[in-house]
């Protein structure tokens, strides 16, 4: 039995890296002078992006599921999980993602992101996460969760509130504004 079980998580360390689409990562030095490490893995035939932000208290994990049309991202130092519609208009294709992130390494990441996305975090709690998908479950389950809808034209008047933002390189920057952000 346990040479079976071996064999089987042998295999898959060997599997992982032919199954993945495509891998990236970096490491650049953040805007307040800190350390950060991003990758990103992309996996084309089940259109999903999974971007892992590490850097301290103020790392991030989101899944990009283009096939359930949803964005989600836990933020480790709020406890929470964010769940929002993914604009496909703004967010880059799954396609294109890999080339997209290649050129903006040659070029240098220093630059602010080339989009962004704001959006609006709802004060109730998301009960059900099967309806976003298994790749979304996964992440949000164990924390609370919350539905965030996009603010086509953010203003500070629309909400002065506290924002947390994630930004993937410096392709697409989201921030996530709410009473959740409030210290």
């Amino acid at each position: 039995m346990k040479l079976i079980i071996l064999s089987a998580a042998l295999l898959g360390v060997f599997l992982a890296p032919i199954l993945a689409s495509n891998n990236v990562n970096v490491k650049n030095q953040g805007n307040r002078g800190g350390n950060s490490h991003q990758s990103v893995s992309i996996d084309d035939k089940k259109q999903v992006v999974n971007v892992d932000s590490n850097n301290g208290w103020h790392s991030w994990n989101s899944v990009w599921d283009y096939a359930s049309g949803y964005v989600a991202t836990r933020i480790f130092s709020k406890k929470a999980c964010i769940v929002a519609p993914l604009n496909k208009e703004i967010m880059p294709d799954v396609t294109v993602l890999p080339k997209a992130i290649k050129e903006k390494q040659k070029t240098g990441a220093q630059a602010p992101p080339d989009k962004q996305l704001t959006y609006t975090v709802s004060r109730n709690k998301i009960t059900d996460l099967s309806t976003y998908g298994k790749n979304i479950e996964n992440l949000c389950r164990g924390v609370p969760t919350y539905l965030a809808h996009e603010v086509k034209a953010p203003s500070f008047v629309y909400y002065s509130g506290s924002c947390f933002r994630a930004n993937l390189l410096c392709l697409l920057g989201i921030s996530y504004c709410g009473e959740t952000f409030e210290n």
